[in-house]
């Protein structure tokens, strides 16, 4: 015993011992409660008829100031109305971000417009890498980061808590719109985790309780760099029934059998209720399941697609048009391997095997969304021609008439050749330089600002009001 107390006083003279955070439980699923995008929800203000989406890509400093330059535009576009002027930030209705993208939206969704006169200062100028590697070799650290379940992610935690967040949990985001989902990913399977109620009541976590720093924390924890972020699982235990809309799709076989990307989500969500053989869920960046934040919605539109009874849940006949802005930071650096004759070395390599699936499982996010896409409007197209053809021509899905806009922010889409070489070759850190992070804000304004597809969207929305 006298050891013991030696060693906990020992501990709190080296700044203290340190345990891993526990994820706060959950009694009592009530549906409907909590920290969740209920697509059958209207934004106070905005076009029930319009569902205006963002997603934040990854890719550190580099994400985070890209996406809000598209935030800053957004500001600054007018949307004339008969109830007056407002900006086509007003009108978004849900934002997703993943990795650098997480602090954006997280930091957006719980300052709102403060966010703007305060965002550079405290994250995007600042050399949060440095501090971070400051303190992992501060000895007076050491205690914390070397006890058991503590480790490099909770350091980062704490920092970000420090800069930004400031004590701030999921219940500070309640009652604030545009609702914002971001993500992590599952080290043991690969899949995508989100930060939403409906995520957690699978495991009996209550989300209004957890930190707004620790879901970033999870979503940019690179694997190696940052250690995984815990959740403890405690599904089965707190009364979970899934609606009448995911009993039926769970009883779909054929969904499976098709590869229908909205069911084999499902399906391994509910997987997770199992929590003696899964007690303890581990996360990394999200970005190596979805580095767009783009297959959550993806997935709410296949559901809608396939499911009757999940469009009536979603309210989805009210809608006329969908817009999704997706801002991707991803870079293509001119890394010269095929010049040299020895080629990449290890860590090089090791980048690589990082980089290369995340860039090509990002072109299939999009893949997947425009395939979607093309299926509603093919279903609608089949719909009215069967209406047209009169008694006996049976309806295919009876879909709701959707004006779908895809906007694409990226790189690839900055005009300036010597602009566009510039932003594809800066690294992924979370330390920039000022001048690269006002390119990058300037580039995604400009970017969106110049789309044809924005500015239509745009056009037609005001029209609309």
């Amino acid at each position: 015993m006298r050891r013991l107390t030696l060693a906990l006083v020992a501990c709190a003279v080296l700044a203290g011992c340190a345990i891993r955070p526990t994820t706060p439980e959950l009694d009592q699923v009530v549906p409907g409660s909590g920290y969740r995008w209920d697509p059958a929800a209207v934004v106070p203000g905005n076009d029930p008829q319009t569902l205006f989406v963002l997603t934040f890509s990854g890719g550190g400093t580099r994400a985070a100031a890209f996406a809000f330059g598209v935030l800053e535009e957004l500001r600054r576009t007018p949307i004339a109305a008969s109830n007056g002027t407002h900006t086509a930030l007003d009108e978004v209705d849900l934002v997703t971000g993943t990795s650098g993208g997480s602090f954006t939206a997280l930091a957006y969704a719980l300052y709102g417009a403060t966010l703007f006169d305060m965002y550079e200062g405290a994250f995007l100028r600042r050399n949060v890498q440095g501090a971070l590697l400051e303190r992992l070799f501060n000895p007076l650290t050491w205690p914390k980061v070397l006890t058991q379940g503590f480790g490099r992610s909770e350091l980062a935690e704490q920092y970000y808590d420090e800069i930004l967040f400031h004590g701030a949990t999921y219940a500070d985001l309640l009652r604030r719109t545009p609702v914002v989902i971001v993500g992590a990913t599952d080290v043991t399977t690969g899949n995508r985790i989100d930060f939403s109620q409906g995520q957690f009541d699978f495991i009996c976590g209550d989300l209004t309780r957890f930190p707004l720093s620790r879901a970033a924390a999870a979503s940019s924890a690179v694997p190696v760099v940052f250690s995984p972020v815990t959740l403890d699982n405690r599904g089965g235990r707190c009364g979970y029934r899934p609606t009448p809309w995911m009993t039926a799709a769970l009883k779909a076989p054929e969904n499976l059998e098709l590869g229908n990307r909205a069911d084999i989500r499902l399906r391994n969500a509910h997987m997770l209720q199992d929590s003696r053989e899964r007690p303890y869920i581990h996360l990394v960046d999200g970005g190596l399941a979805d580095n767009l934040a783009l297959l959550s919605f993806v997935e709410v539109l296949q559901l809608a697609m396939e499911s009757p009874d999940a469009r009536v849940a979603f309210d989805v006949g009210r809608l006329r048009r969908i817009a999704v802005v997706i801002v991707n930071a991803a870079s293509t650096p001119d890394f010269d391997y095929d010049k040299i004759s020895t080629g990449p070395n290890a860590l090089a390599m090791l980048a690589q095997s990082v980089s290369v699936p995340m860039a090509r499982y990002s072109t299939a996010s999009i893949a997947a969304l425009q395939d979607v896409i093309t299926v509603w409007q093919l279903r609608q197209k089949l719909d009215a021609d069967a209406r047209r053809l009169g008694p006996g021509s049976a309806q295919v899905t009876e879909l709701p008439a959707i004006d779908f806009t895809v906007v694409d922010v990226s790189f690839d889409a900055v005009a300036d050749p010597g602009l566009r070489k510039y932003l594809q070759n800066l690294p992924t850190t979370f330390a920039l330089s000022e001048e690269a992070v006002s390119r990058l804000r300037a580039s995604g304004a400009q970017v969106l600002r110049d789309s044809p597809a924005f500015r239509r969207f745009v056009g037609e929305l005001g029209q609309s009001r």
